[in-house]
């Protein structure tokens, strides 16, 4: 953005000219020899010099504007008009460009300035604004210089913004401050005709005191972290292990409680097979001996079972005798007797009402 205060040469030179014409004689003085070619060459030279500034003229009320840029015209110090893009006849002397600016979008940059936080901290913070005027009447007339006014502006907003936060959170509110520092220059600079569309905060530098002190409040805050994590780590491990320990058991306890009941449905099975067997090997030998006979009364049938009976436990009774006697061990062998082996089932049965 700038003003332009343009002199021009031809029209001075037209005026002077104008001027000197008015005081040349168009007589010569006869007394005098060399009067007459002076004032022809003079009066040739003043001819030269007002073609001259005609011809320049035409070019010197010449403005070409560019795309993006605008003009005010004043007219005897007065506001006159606006010029756009194009080409444009300017009447001088009598009218002047006093200021030319551009529409586009313009950066100004702030430079870095002390600020303190809302807990006295200082701290070094620059910004950027992005601007764009709208009005180039209202950027010429409503403010001195404009440029200076919004720069003045945003570095007096930016100290209040970061007064109103701790140091803390100045370095985590970048967003919050820069939608705050565009929302108070735009209420100002509506008035100036610039619209702000954009404001950057860049650096905030805090001393190096303070400095050095977060720091060593960062580190302080990685050693905390580092032994939480380590103690809970730790307990972790304990409570996994802990409870490793305790499914191993109760699976354990499991398993043994499936054992035993397994062995003695087993033994139950086994058993019962047995039972079985001994049934069908008592009735069978009870059959053989009732065959034997010959007739088949109650009496007989009693016989025949004590003496299948008789027969079982004797074989059941050597059977024994001769895996004992099969040991590697040392042998004592109980040959049967009456004291030994219950022959009759009168006497086996003695023995079960006993027991």
């Amino acid at each position: 953005m700038k003003i332009l205060y343009p002199v021009s040469l031809p029209s001075v030179g037209l005026l002077t000219s104008v001027l000197l014409l008015g005081y040349v004689p168009h007589q010569a003085d006869s007394s005098s020899a060399y009067s007459v070619p002076g004032t022809r060459l003079l009066r040739d030279n003043l001819k030269g010099v007002c073609v001259a500034a005609a011809c320049c003229l035409p070019f010197a009320c010449l403005k070409i504007i560019t795309t993006g840029d605008e003009c005010l015209v004043e007219r005897f110090g007065k506001y006159n008009r606006r010029l756009g893009p194009g080409w444009h006849w300017i009447f001088r002397p009598f009218e002047a460009v006093s200021f030319q600016a551009t529409t586009r979008e313009q950066v100004l940059d702030v430079p870095p300035q002390q600020c303190y936080t809302l807990d006295n901290a200082p701290i070094r913070a620059d910004a950027v604004v992005y601007m764009r005027i709208t009005s180039v009447e209202a950027a010429r007339y409503n403010v001195q210089d404009v440029m200076s006014a919004i720069l003045n502006l945003c570095l007096t907003q930016l100290r209040e913004e970061v007064g109103k936060l701790t140091l803390d959170e100045s370095f985590s509110s970048r967003e919050r401050i820069n939608k705050e520092l565009l929302k108070d220059l735009n209420a100002v600079s509506q008035t100036w005709g610039v619209e702000i569309t954009r404001v950057e905060l860049q650096n905030m530098e805090p001393s190096h005191d303070i400095l050095a002190a977060m720091e060593l409040q960062m580190a302080a805050e990685r050693k905390k972290r580092a032994a939480i994590l380590r103690s809970e780590g730790e307990r972790t491990t304990l409570i996994n292990e802990a409870e490793g320990r305790a499914t191993a058991a109760v699976a354990d306890a499991e398993a043994q409680k499936k054992t035993v009941v397994l062995r003695a449905q087993a033994e139950a099975e086994r058993q019962r097979i047995e039972a079985d067997g001994l049934q069908v090997a008592i009735n069978t030998v009870a059959l053989a001996l009732v065959n034997s006979y010959g007739y088949a009364d109650e009496d007989t049938r009693k016989e025949s079972v004590e003496g299948a009976i008789q027969f079982l436990g004797l074989i059941r009774y050597l059977e024994t005798q001769g895996k004992f006697a099969a040991s590697n061990g040392t042998k004592v062998l109980m040959l049967p007797s009456k004291n030994s082996l219950p022959l009759t089932y009168g006497g086996m049965k003695f023995l079960l009402d006993e027991a």
